[in-house]
């Protein structure tokens, strides 16, 4: 039988995956990464409902201690972006260092196995002609995770199976429940798995920076109050400012250099572009020349049109169609061609703000509309 190894985090997904993957007749090895100790899918709490599941379906189980990996990686990559007035996005990190990589390489080195599974909800196909493994958006929009997958490499990629990517989350449920699996009931993790163990963000984050106060100011540099550490704050937020004002404000910046809080009215808040780095080309190669695509700067935000230029340094230029909301740096700009995740990279700084003109971005900045592109010869 061919050989699979499969993630298992202890929830319903994971679970329902590796139940499927046995069914169709795979020889199944599951594996849970121990990446901290705590409450949550991604702990000690589990790592024990992962075994159990190996257990009912009669399969090996393998736990990789990863936490050392997940603290010099995630933990100290957070701390280190906000402290600096970023907001990193964890999962795609965590998903490329940690999980998908580390694992692969545990199949091939310790096991013998070059096939890995998630319960993750996406899709992988080769295209033929390009030879390039393509990520696509899962069957139930919903529940669609190819947004924090958009880092993930051609080897992984060509290695990995999405058992759930055609199902919804209601069939997973049925799946679960088919099977009389334990975890067919099990609430869904509605957080980072940082927060499940921490309670907050804030909490973790203040067992890792100390808190240092300064101004909350306007665009203008005006007071308005004081806030207890930047890094308490995100991009686009509105409550919790603990400032009065005429008209409601969001955060508009966080200056790490200033240690200041940058508020203004939503109407300031909404940005033409941004430029991005660290990229990853998923479905195409790499290209010389700007193109047209679908572009989503957070996970439940729809994509919106833009222009994607390359600016053949490494980085990147997105000039949107209609301005977007709260552009934040650290976070991941992920644009596609229908279903079909073309490539990501991290927001380095937003560009272009509304408020003195919010009928369309400057000239200068707007190249003539182009086509989408074609899949990479």
């Amino acid at each position: 039988m061919p050989e699979i190894v499969v993630g298992l985090s202890g929830g319903v997904d994971s679970s329902a995956a590796a139940a499927l993957l046995c069914d169709r007749g795979e020889d199944v090895v599951g594996v849970t990464l121990w990446l901290m100790k705590g409450k949550g899918q991604c702990c000690s709490e589990g790592m024990v409902d992962a075994a159990a599941i190996c257990e009912q379906l009669g399969i090996e189980h393998h736990v990789v201690d990863s936490r050392e990996v997940f603290q010099t990686e995630i933990i100290d990559y957070l701390v280190q972006g906000y402290s600096q007035g970023i907001t990193p996005l964890p999962c795609s990190q965590c998903n490329k260092t940690v999980k998908f990589g580390p694992m692969l390489t545990y199949a091939r080195e310790t096991l013998g196995i070059d096939r890995i599974a998630t319960g993750h909800y996406a899709q992988v196909r080769r295209n033929p002609e390009s030879g390039r493994y393509e990520l696509l958006r899962a069957v139930d929009r919903q529940k669609d995770q190819s947004y924090f997958l958009y880092d993930l490499s051609q080897d992984v990629l060509g290695s990995v199976d999405f058992p759930l990517g055609g199902c919804t989350k209601g069939e997973t449920r049925a799946i679960a429940a088919q099977f009389n699996l334990s975890t067919a009931d099990k609430p869904e993790s509605q957080d980072l798995c940082l927060i499940e163990s921490h309670g907050s963000m804030q909490s973790f984050l203040d067992q890792y920076i100390t808190p240092q106060g300064g101004d909350i100011v306007t665009e203008d540099g005006t007071v308005l109050g004081k806030h207890q550490g930047i890094h308490r704050y995100t991009i686009g937020q509105r409550k919790g400012l603990g400032i009065a004002y005429p008209e409601p404000l969001f955060v508009l910046r966080l200056d790490g250099g200033r240690n200041q809080v940058v508020v203004g009215p939503r109407s300031s808040a909404h940005w033409w572009g941004c430029t991005v780095q660290r990229l990853n080309w998923v479905s195409m190669a790499e290209p010389t020349t700007p193109f047209r695509a679908q572009v989503q700067v957070r996970y439940r935000t729809p994509p919106d049109w833009a222009q994607v230029i390359p600016l053949g340094d490494g980085r990147l230029e997105i000039q949107f169609e209609v301005p977007q909301f709260s552009i934040t740096p650290g976070q991941a700009a992920v644009w596609y061609d229908g279903d079909r995740l073309l490539g990501g990279g991290v927001i380095e700084v937003a560009l272009g703000s509304t408020i003195a003109d919010i009928s369309g971005p400057p000239a200068e900045v707007n190249p003539a509309p182009l086509v989408p592109p074609a899949p990479a010869p």
